[in-house]
């Protein structure tokens, strides 16, 4: 991987986005990764709504229930994808002190990521999505998200099933759906934005900082069931994954994971599902282990999301999830006794979006997050995010099926923020990204142009 750096105050960003927009609008198509495009000869937006990731379309649900090995035996090319990510953020009021070491107080273009993914087969029953990132705005390399998965399809009693095992680092980045976490909406957002101090531990605080797996089940298209066991790495393991260790929590033992879904498309063209997630963990606050004890954190989480697909081109998708987590802190009150021995947080998030063309995607979200008061404060922040996408490319007519961008104007706006309402628009953003991806080895491929 080629990592670059790049003067990051307002005067010289416009060089860097003009460059990425050459590139961007110099090309054309794919975010599935393009790999997955590729390997199975369809068109991104066949597997997203949208034409570009993450949120996904029946299509794209069955070909990660399955293991990402869909068409992976008539492949020729190896699965790698390249993806970039560069952006602008203005926030109502400037930030002292400054969002992140080399950036401003405000009106920042940024190199936010380049990424590389193996995605796709590995064999005809397993297949991976695993990534590596060089973060621009903390300037480190790290590990990113990883799911690599067994999967096998059958009948058993007249009943139709795919069974699977999954090994991932990152507890929601296996499922299937835009409710939870790892894949929620907002799909990207600015990494110099401030942001609210409170959020629950399933709420992407674990990701990368954990590796497990286990079993899941897709029973008739009607009932989907999973549990999986993590276990926290070691910070000598976390610093040799480009993971920053100095004061992080240290988590002690197994960590469950369970999903429970009911889901149903109705003539395919309503699509709903319900269901439920949650994890429990202890911890060790900042890695101290001078009292023998631990906080116990267990999120329980509701999900339900509806999509409206009669036109393959034109989707209406929704999303909601409320994470209710109970805090059991008696590492954290027995080290600093102003620390609540308890303490309850809770996240509701839902949104909306309409696809039209497989190019325009307007979308909409509320979210609110409410808990017990602490030493520091309320941690209640709400507020809502709109935001329009548009994708060129992607489609079954794109000229290059192996490359891809999405260019996102998004605005962020608190009507609460940690507990104060008075300025909270003071953190108001305005976020414009552009995202790139490409399939490298595809244009050298007997595959490569196969729609």
């Amino acid at each position: 991987m080629i990592a670059y750096h790049c003067s990051r105050t307002f005067s010289s960003g416009p060089l860097l986005l003009a460059a990425a927009g050459v590139f961007f609008f110099s090309s054309a198509p794919a975010f599935a990764v393009p790999s997955f495009s590729t390997q199975t000869g369809q068109a991104c937006s066949a597997c997203h709504v949208g034409s570009f990731g993450p949120q996904l379309t029946p299509y794209g649900r069955s070909f990660k229930l399955g293991g990402y090995t869909q068409g992976g035996e008539d492949s020729h090319s190896l699965p790698l994808s390249l993806m970039l990510s560069s952006s602008f953020t203005s926030t109502q009021k400037s930030q002292n002190p400054t969002p992140s070491p080399g950036f401003g107080p405000n009106n920042n273009f940024s190199l936010d990521q380049i990424s590389a993914f193996y995605a796709g087969a590995i064999t005809s029953s397993v297949g991976a999505f695993v990534q590596t990132t060089y973060d621009g705005v903390n300037d480190i390399f790290q590990w990113d998200n990883m799911d690599v998965r067994y999967a096998h399809q059958g009948t058993l009693a007249g009943v139709d099933y795919t069974a699977g095992l999954t090994m991932n680092n990152n507890p929601t980045v296996q499922d299937l759906w835009n409710s939870t976490p790892a894949w929620g909406f907002p799909y990207v957002s600015s990494a110099l934005a401030p942001t609210p101090a409170a959020s629950t531990l399933i709420d992407n605080n674990l990701g990368l900082n954990v590796l497990g797996g286990g079993v899941y089940a897709s029973i008739n298209d009607w009932v989907y069931l999973e549990a999986d066991g993590y276990h926290g790495l070691s910070r000598n393991a976390l610093g040799s994954l480009g993971i920053p260790v100095a004061g992080t929590d240290v988590y002690d033992g197994f960590i469950p994971y369970w999903r429970v879904a009911i889901e149903h498309d109705f003539g395919g063209e309503h699509y709903v599902e319900f269901g439920t997630y949650g994890l429990a963990a202890s911890r060790f606050p900042g890695g101290d282990q001078t009292t023998g004890l631990t906080d116990t954190l267990t999120d329980t989480a509701f999900d339900a999301n509806y999509q409206w697909h009669e036109d393959p081109d034109n989707i209406v998708s929704s999303h909601a999830t409320f994470i209710h987590e109970n805090q059991a802190l008696k590492a954290s009150h027995a080290l600093d006794p102003t620390v609540n021995p308890n303490n309850k947080l809770d996240t509701f998030r839902a949104d909306v979006s309409y696809s039209y063309e497989a190019t325009y995607t307007p979308s909409l979200q509320y979210f609110n997050t409410h808990g017990s008061n602490t030493a520091n404060g309320s941690p209640n922040s709400q507020g809502y995010i709109v935001e329009l996408g548009y994708v060129p490319f992607g489609k079954p007519d794109s000229p290059l099926p192996w490359v891809n961008g999405r260019l996102a104007l998004q605005y962020m706006g608190y009507t609460e923020f940690d507990g104060t309402s008075s300025h909270a628009s003071d953190n108001n953003t305005i976020f414009l990204n552009l995202w790139l991806a490409l399939d490298p080895i595809a244009p050298f491929t007997k595959s490569a142009g196969s729609n």
